[in-house]
């Protein structure tokens, strides 16, 4: 829904919302019948019992039936993204448990209770952590589902009028003032509180299952139909199952197109869709909540279901405004502070008897504790001096962001209001995870030497990012670093620092605030490009084209351009490994780890198809994303929505594909004179087409 208000939805508002494009009314109305034939989720499970027998002897005994929906390399990353916003997350009605309860009854309502305020937290904190800006209030509701006429209630008004057995899910809905009960096209994701849902292959039942894959399909045919403007991404729906202690995923996806909307017949039709126009998968059950009703947040149980619940908003709203790996870098600089806030600085060598040797106390450590816990936090007008070997320069923090901030030289005459991007790395440490490999201390290292070669090479372009200054943080204090080199016990001893030049606002920006239009997207290809042919020239591929990588400078210009930063993924040599993003890696990439000659270009060609308006996929896997640009290009969907912008985009997007995984090196100089042509005769002359 790319963050618009639900509210809007039926004022049929041509520039606030557009209407879905379901084919002919008639089309439609069919849709809407078969949805309301469509209500018996036991009738439904029945149709499914051969394909569930079947799904069962093809799997091996001790194997899950289903592959799960994430992958654990996946979930930890998402864990330690929520490390500095986890103690937001409060579930204060406590999950009963059986054990100690009076009746059966008793638990049942407080259950639903305790799974209504569970959900709340968690959409209000990945909301708040990922989405919002500027205190924006919570745009979603959490209701449970009335089975008599499917419509959503607060469980405190159900179980006040005795309609206990009535509820059959609990469900995160967009708010809308006008639909108070809920409509399912407004469904974020369901969850079905059930008694006893492991089943014996740590997946939940069969018939759970089946009432799951029920309520999937109804979201599925109610999104098909809706005025809401959903991504390619509303093919996919996650279904949470959950007991008064264990939960699990369900994720379903598949086009619904393809399912025959025979309304005499609606069971058998939407059980052939399930068995053969679907990909059902289902998370192993793990533990959600402790013995006293709270949740276990990081734990793989809460982990998984928060992880469901935050591609669900997705779906709504986008791409979140902060990245799950831009949160999760602060990993590294957390986990260097515990360590140094458990290590006093003592000397705990080995003494002559073999005894570890006691350290003397003496005040230089206290200070030395004081200066460390003053030190880590960077705010707006904290002062960083960068120290290399010829020289000292100190740049004072306006705007404080990831993964670079702004900043403005200090006593630097010549430099006099120019502002410059900050990068500032984290200690390195023989500790961390392996997929933190590729941590900001080491993207700031790797921007660092990639810069410098360019520079060594002789590689120059206005729209490829300049060296201001680099080397090594200068702590306050006095360092205590051994002079055989390694770092003191200063939390920032060692940690390497990056000044570049030019500053402007990402693409990413201009894309959410609705000012990147064509204009902007063919000046954006050609600018791209020309920093492009410069780098291939001197043997640099950049390997990490993305929105956030790619800056649009305005200050101090007389026309603005773009600049493509964020070379810190970029390949030097066969060695070297670029970036692996499913949205807009190149297919090479995805399959061989590698680049070749055309990488780049066709990540600058996903780039501008998903800025452009193109749908952004749900895309979990390297699989997905292979399947998903293989549909892309064979049936020229990125061709059309580029052409629907300019044709010379179109025509540089069908020269790409034809180059795709081939060794053929780019005709950069073409294409250059090409995109120069299609811009504003008044800005013709400003245009550089490589350096």
């Amino acid at each position: 829904m790319k963050g618009k208000s639900p509210d809007l939805e039926s004022t049929g508002s041509g520039t606030t919302t557009k209407r879905s494009s379901v084919s002919s009314g008639s089309r439609s109305r069919t849709r809407r019948d078969f949805l309301t034939r469509f209500t018996n989720s036991e009738h439904f499970t029945d149709k499914l019992q051969d394909w569930f027998a079947s799904s069962l002897q093809n799997s091996e005994s001790d194997e899950p039936v289903f592959d799960p929906p994430f992958e654990l390399v996946e979930l930890q990353k998402f864990d330690y993204a929520l490390e500095g916003v986890s103690y937001s997350f409060q579930q204060l009605t406590r999950m009963p448990n059986a054990v100690y309860a009076s009746t059966s009854s008793s638990v049942e309502a407080n259950a639903y209770l305790a799974i209504e305020d569970f959900l709340h937290a968690t959409v209000k904190t990945l909301w708040e952590a990922f989405w919002s800006q500027e205190d924006e209030p919570v745009p979603f509701s959490v209701g449970c589902l009335y089975n008599q006429n499917l419509k959503f209630y607060q469980a405190e008004q159900a179980l006040a009028l005795g309609q206990l057995e009535d509820l059959s899910a609990t469900g995160v809905l967009l708010k809308n003032p006008r639909h108070p009960h809920g409509k399912w096209d407004h469904i974020l994701e369901l969850a079905l509180l059930r008694p006893d849902i492991e089943s014996d292959h740590h997946q939940p039942s069969l018939v759970i299952l089946g009432e799951a894959l029920f309520y999937a399909l109804r979201i599925l045919i109610a999104r098909s139909v809706s005025r809401l403007d959903f991504s390619q991404s509303s093919n996919c729906v996650f279904i949470l199952v959950v007991d008064t202690q264990y939960g699990g995923v369900v994720k379903v996806e598949g086009d619904v197109s393809k399912l025959d909307f025979d309304v005499r017949s609606v069971y058998d039709c939407a059980a052939e869709w399930v068995q053969n126009h679907s990909k059902v998968s289902v998370s192993p059950v793990e533990r959600v909540w402790n013995k006293l009703g709270n949740a276990n947040w990081g734990d793989i149980g809460a982990l998984q279901v928060v992880f469901a619940t935050y591609h669900s908003i997705m779906q709504f709203f986008g791409p979140p405004r902060h990245s799950i790996e831009d949160l999760a870098a602060d990993h590294t600089s957390r986990l260097h502070s515990r360590r140094q806030e458990r290590h006093l600085g003592e000397d705990t060598s080995l003494n002559e008897t073999g005894a570890f040797r006691s350290p003397e106390i003496v005040e230089v450590q206290e200070e030395k504790k004081i200066e460390r816990g003053e030190s880590m936090k960077l705010e707006v007008g904290s002062v960083l001096w960068l120290e290399d070997s010829n020289y000292q320069k100190g740049y004072q923090i306006s705007h404080v962001s990831l993964p670079h901030h702004i900043a403005s030289p200090v006593d630097d005459d010549d430099d006099s209001g120019r502002a410059v991007f900050l990068y500032v790395g984290s200690p390195p440490s023989q500790l961390e995870p392996a997929w933190e490999d590729m941590s900001l201390w080491y993207q700031v290292q790797r921007q660092t030497k990639i810069l410098s070669v360019m520079k060594q090479r002789g590689l120059s372009s206005k729209y490829l990012p300049e060296l201001h200054g680099s080397g090594r943080v200068i702590h306050p204090g006095q360092c205590q670093k051994p002079s055989s080199g390694g770092r003191c016990d200063h939390p920032w001893c060692g940690t390497p620092i990056l000044a570049t030049t030019p500053v402007g606002e990402t693409v990413a920006d201009l894309v959410n605030e609705g000012m990147f239009g064509p204009e902007e997207a063919i000046r954006c290809c050609h600018d791209c490009l020309s920093a492009l042919s410069s780098s291939s020239s001197g043997g640099i591929r950049h390997g990490d084209i993305r929105p956030e990588n790619v800056v649009y400078v305005t200050s101090g210009v007389r026309q603005p351009y773009f600049v493509l930063i964020g070379w810190g993924h970029a390949v030097l040599e066969e060695r070297d490994r670029p970036a692996m993003n499913l949205h807009f890696s190149s297919t090479y990439a995805l399959q061989e780890g590698k680049l070749c000659a055309a990488s780049d270009a066709e990540s600058l060609i996903y780039m501008l198809h998903f800025c452009c308006g193109g749908d952004l996929p749900d895309l979990d896997s390297v699989e997905g994303a292979l399947q998903w640009r293989e549909t892309s290009w064979s049936k020229r969907l990125i061709q059309q929505k580029l052409g629907d912008v300019s044709t010379i985009l179109k025509a540089f997007s069908d020269y790409v594909d034809s180059l795709c995984g081939t060794p053929y090196p780019l005709d950069y100089d073409i294409w250059l004179r090409r995109l120069k042509r299609n811009l504003s005769e008044d800005h013709g002359k400003d245009i550089e087409t490589s350096g």
